[in-house]
């Protein structure tokens, strides 16, 4: 039998003066993920400790905490890869705080749904059928489109601390996605809601998001994309 400690940032706006690290051990057989470890304490040591998840399959995004100083999915993190046994969770930092590790992410969905991330066609009405897409133009989507909206880039992005306006780097990411998607004919429509000082001129290519992703995603590669292209339509009218 194994234990792992556990020491967990905690605060409650509604009630706390000021934040504070409790501790709890864990004991485990096998492997123990850092979620996997938060439910135990949940169930057997503190039923008030709030935290988020979903999928357990690092897919959902829900669970992104800061974990021994990176950030990191509590449901992918097994205790074994953290130097002995010893796990500090916090909630991501710079994000409004809804309860100890739960942040309020309102903001952050907020300026996704601006970029308008959805496929948009000219035609009145939807296709009936399929459109083809080629294996070289749907390769352009192979990094883009493994982002799970976890909001890791986002709450490393000094862009985003500075300024509460930025869209920021997943926002922006997304919306490079569906801007190389061959399908989607919505470039006149979607690129003026980046094209701006909100937007990808914002970013200073500091790539804090590209160390935070747990998917190894690289979202400054996007936005320098969308910056090439803000940039060729300002000049010239070209939308690719």
């Amino acid at each position: 039998m194994s234990e792992a400690r556990f020491r967990i940032k905690r605060f409650d706006p509604a009630s706390d003066t000021a934040p504070r690290y409790d501790t709890f051990v864990v004991p485990y057989e096998g492997n123990l993920t850092v979620l996997e470890g938060l439910f135990s304490i949940q169930e057997r040591q503190d039923g008030s400790l709030s935290f988020r998840y979903c999928c357990r399959a690092a897919v959902c995004g829900s669970c992104a905490m800061y974990i021994n100083g990176r950030y990191r999915l509590a449901c992918q993190t097994n205790v074994s890869q953290l130097p002995a046994g010893d796990v500090t969770v916090e909630p991501m930092p710079h994000l409004p705080l809804v309860r100890d590790l739960v942040c309020d992410m309102t903001d952050f969905f907020a300026k996704y749904e601006y970029i308008k991330p959805w496929l948009i066609r000219d035609e009145a009405h939807d296709p009936e059928r399929e459109i083809p897409q080629s294996p070289k133009a749907r390769r352009k989507l192979d990094m883009p489109i493994d982002c799970i909206l976890c909001g890791c880039c986002y709450s490393s992005c000094p862009s985003v601390w500075g300024e509460e306006n930025y869209l920021g780097p997943a926002a922006l990411l997304k919306a490079y996605r569906f801007e190389v998607d061959s399908r989607d004919q919505a470039r006149r429509e979607r690129l003026p809601n980046f094209d701006n000082e909100r937007g990808v001129y914002r970013c200073h290519t500091i790539t804090n998001c590209m160390e935070a992703c747990p998917k190894e995603l690289n979202p400054t590669e996007g936005i320098q994309w969308l910056k090439g292209a803000a940039v060729r339509r300002r000049l010239f009218g070209r939308l690719k």
